[in-house]
Formats: structure tokens, sequence, C-alpha cells
């Protein structure tokens, strides 16, 4: 069988670990070139060595565009860069409220405005907007500000999906559930009893477990290919059916 993503170039943000990390396996196993993009330099030693890995701020205007003129043509982006802040309006701080609306919404405004000249030159191209069924889907607990940007990302990726549909640019979003990655066992490990966390959150799960990075991915390759070439707008739940 043919490698699903052969010939095309593909920029993942968040690209160092969880499910940033699991997309660069999975598009490098189906023949990508991939531009992994980090904050974390040195966790992108760690990735597959067929993987360009660049260092980058996704909140950084010239950074961005300094990665979109080195590579030019890129096919897929995919906004996988995220921060989750944990708490309730009460709780939330105005410097955690900015920053959530930096990482998980203004990052996505910076690169796609970067990239998406590109895309439109060339007549093709798929963006991919990671982010949560915790958003207009469904609520959860001490989860203000990481709600409120994730169903931004949402209403973006349908605005982006209408206005750019007759340049041959698709976009998409994917909305995990509970997803086991390094930044759940941070919040766990922070919890006031750990172990308590974690059998509350898998309890809540109607799978009985939450899901592994590789299952998100999985998705991601759907809308990196050509395969979904008739899908534009739409939000993927990939959450084991918790938001039923």
């Amino acid at each position: 069988m043919a490698e699903r993503l052969s010939g095309k170039t593909c920029l993942v943000t968040g690209a160092a670990q969880g499910i940033g990390r699991a997309i660069v396996d999975q598009f490098v196993a189906e023949g990508a070139t991939v531009i992994a993009c980090d904050v974390n330099e040195e966790k992108l030693r760690d990735l597959p060595r067929e993987a360009i890995t660049v260092g980058l701020d996704v909140t950084d205007v010239d950074a961005a565009c300094e990665v979109a003129l080195r590579f030019s043509r890129i096919d897929v982006l995919v906004n996988c860069a995220g921060y989750v802040a944990v708490g309730d309006i009460t709780e939330c701080s105005a410097e955690d409220f900015a920053r959530s609306l930096r990482i998980n919404v203004e990052s996505i405004y910076i690169m796609v405005k970067t990239v998406l000249p590109f895309m439109r030159q060339q007549r093709s191209g798929s963006i991919i907007n990671i982010a949560s069924v915790v958003s207009t889907t469904m609520a959860a607990p001490r989860r203000f500000a990481y709600s409120a940007t994730k169903g931004a990302v949402i209403a973006m990726t349908r605005a982006l999906a209408y206005d750019f549909v007759g340049d041959g640019v698709r976009c998409n979003s994917i909305s995990p559930g509970t997803v086991g990655s390094p930044s759940l066992a941070l919040r766990i490990m922070a919890a006031a009893d750990p172990e308590k966390a974690r059998a509350d959150l898998i309890a809540r799960q109607p799978m009985g477990r939450w899901a592994q990075p590789s299952e998100i991915a999985t998705a991601a390759v759907l809308l990196a290919s050509d395969e979904s070439s008739f899908m534009t707008g739409a939000d993927i739940v990939v959450d084991g059916g918790i938001s039923l």
C-alpha cells in the first residue's frame, strides 16, 4: 500500500510530546516530510531522525514568518501547541487567562496567517487545529479558560473553512477527550491526592480508559491525506464517548 502522505510537507506545532509527538511519528511513517516545531528544543531531539526539527515559539510572529519563508511549500499545518489552565473563573488570574488566549488561540491566528498565503498560491492545503470536547461540545469542572479558548478554536476552524474553501484550502479540527499525555500526568501529580485524581478521571470515561496520543494522531493522518478531500469545517470528536 502507498504511504498516505507521500509527497506532502507537513508542519506540526507542539511537536515535542503528547499528541503532537504522536502526529509527527505517524506522519513520518506515512511518508510525509515533517517540520516538527516546539518551544522545547531539548525534547525535539527525541523525535524520529527523519523529522526536521525547529525551535519555535508559536506566539512569536517574526519567528513564524521565518519558518514559513524557509520552507515555502507547506501542504499541511497542524496547530497542536496548547496550554491547559486549571480552575474556575474565581481561580483564573488575568495572567493565566491571557496565557491561555495567547497559546491556544493567538498562536493559531499567527501560524495560519503566516502559512495561508502559500497554500492559497498553490491552490491546496489542509489546516488541522487541535481543539477539545471541553469547549462548545461539553463542560468539565474547573476548565474555564481552557474551554473558552478551545471553543474559539472550533469557531475559528469553521470561519477559515468557509472563507477559503474556494482557494482549495481545507480546515478541520479534532476534539480529543482525556488523553494520556505528559501534560495530563503533570496535572494528576499536582492534585492533592494524585491516586484519587487518576481514578476519578478513568471513572468518568465510558470506555474505562483514556485515549492514547496515537489514537488522536490517526484522525490527523486522515485529515492530512487526500482521503478527506471533501471534508472542511468539520470537528472530529475522539473522546471515547465522554461527550455523549
